[in-house]
């Protein structure tokens, strides 16, 4: 409607003449009629109120709405961006202190491996000593075995001779006895 108006006023002719003043012709070459002036500014207020109720007020409240919304979720993202510095100082003070209990295990178990070492040479040296011993022992036995062997051989060799020399069969009694002579005899 106002724009209709503007193109009626920009294509009427303009009349000269008349000593209403500035004001009077320019109302006059616009053809500027005031009923329909006031009627226009009645319709513009009536609009502006209709568009500030219906349009504006919705529009005002939705971006009111989004500002809360915008406002609440930087509040939030804070919230989450101090959250997440503290599990990530948590994580670093957990790692951390993995890292010592880590060092401390490798340290307890190398402490561990050395004592077990130290426990193992001890216990080699144990059974080696034992086997040396046990070595030894069989040695002494299979000398005593040997000895006994031997006095008995020389025992039986000397009743032999005996016997040989004298010429003369000899009993138990006597080869007992002669046997015992020689072996007193070697020790």
């Amino acid at each position: 409607m106002l724009l209709d108006t503007f193109q009626i006023l920009a294509s009427a002719p303009v009349e000269a003449g008349g000593d209403e003043g500035a004001v009077g012709e320019i109302l006059r070459k616009f053809h500027v009629s005031w009923p329909s002036f006031i009627a226009q500014w009645v319709n513009f207020i009536i609009i502006c109120l209709l568009l500030k109720k219906f349009a504006y007020a919705p529009v005002l409240k939705i971006l009111d709405t989004r500002r809360n919304r915008i406002a609440e979720g930087e509040a939030k993202m804070e919230e989450i961006q101090k959250k997440l510095d503290e599990s990530e100082q948590e994580k670093a003070a957990l790692l951390e202190k993995a890292n010592a209990d880590a060092k401390r295990m490798i340290s307890e178990a190398k402490q561990s491996a050395t004592a077990l070492g130290e426990q193992k040479a001890q216990e080699a040296v144990a059974q080696a000593q034992t086997i040396l011993n046990k070595a030894q022992e069989a040695a002494r036995a299979e000398r005593a075995a040997l000895a006994t062997e031997l006095k008995q051989e020389f025992g039986r060799l000397v009743v032999a001779t005996t016997c040989q020399v004298t010429g003369k069969e000899l009993n138990a009694s006597d080869q007992k006895r002669i046997n015992e002579e020689a072996v007193s005899s070697i020790n």
